[in-house]
């Protein structure tokens, strides 16, 4: 497989979640580092507006959420197969309820070094307030939270070395995201809230042995070179079942129901069970298929 490319940030939980999809894939793949507040003149241009991070990008199609790029390396490269089991489900909790307890606890803590900046970008990402005060209120209430959901991990590994089974797999991946996020900014609490939690322990460096497969740096005007001479794969076949009732050719926008909630704009290609994929032309890049997963995105007429 080849023809990867990540656009991302090193300290982004959600992208290290898809470099150790591809370190578990054995995948190589091209690196864009991303800037981690806008503008990001090589990225929306791409996406058609979306500005999270991590996009993986694979010729002229787009992948916005590690919902649907989890999915599209999985299945693009089945083997080993890493999606068994109830692994979605717990993604989704990673993604929404750990991180949600997360966030307020390392910024509660550097939230006052944390430079105005960042704090202008995000407070325009989320749509409120980048509140430190409340968040260092909120850290002390959050993490017994956190600890509670880590012992879900803990619990999770008895008698086995992965949550996943016998072998790593995405369970892992998504479940090892925010004790990353916080170890990488706050080693000392999160070794204090795991204090206990051996196995959970013993698995953070086996999780983090699985390393991010073959990486190669190029630039952002190398990856829209990239997505210009390439033309999308044909769309995945459309769900007639849909209850939204579109049909493909319907212009629609698309934007996520938690924040980040920059409207994308375009003709429905395909409302799929887990995607939903939208067709853009524009002078600089000509025809790309932007995907976004289903859960936690919303779909309507344009």
């Amino acid at each position: 497989m080849s023809g990867l490319i990540l656009h991302h940030y090193a300290t982004s939980p959600f992208s290290e979640k898809v470099r150790l999809m591809l370190g578990l894939k054995g995948l190589a793949w091209d690196s864009v580092q991303a800037p981690v507040i806008m503008p990001k003149p090589d990225l929306t241009p791409l996406t058609g507006g979306y500005r999270r991070i991590p996009v993986l990008q694979i010729g002229a199609d787009i992948y916005c959420d590690t919902q649907v790029i989890l999915a599209e390396i999985e299945r693009r490269a089945p083997g080993p197969t890493l999606t068994t089991g109830a692994a979605w489900v717990v993604n989704f909790w990673a993604d929404r309820l750990f991180f949600g307890v997360t966030v307020p606890i390392i910024f509660g803590e550097l939230g006052d070094a944390t430079p105005q900046d960042f704090i202008a970008d995000r407070e325009k990402l989320s749509g409120r307030p980048f509140n430190v005060e409340a968040m260092k209120a909120a850290a002390g209430i959050m993490r017994p939270q956190w600890r509670a959901q880590a012992a879900w991990i803990e619990e999770g590994l008895v008698g086995a070395d992965w949550l996943s089974g016998e072998t790593p797999g995405l369970a892992d991946i998504a479940a090892y995201m925010n004790i990353w996020f916080l170890a990488r900014s706050l080693p000392d609490l999160a070794d204090e809230l795991l204090a206990g939690f051996s196995r959970t322990q013993a698995w953070r460096g086996r999780v983090a042995a699985i390393g991010h497969g073959e990486r190669r740096e190029i630039t952002g005007g190398e990856a829209l070179v990239a997505a210009r001479d390439a033309a999308p794969d044909p769309a995945p076949a459309h769900d007639v079942n849909d209850p939204l009732g579109f049909s493909p050719g319907t212009a629609v926008i698309v934007s996520a129901d938690d924040y980040g909630r920059d409207p994308v704009a375009g003709t429905l290609a395909a409302l799929a069970p887990d995607r939903v994929v939208v067709a853009r032309e524009t002078p600089e890049l000509g025809k790309t298929h932007i995907h976004f997963p289903r859960a936690g995105y919303i779909v309507g007429k344009a």
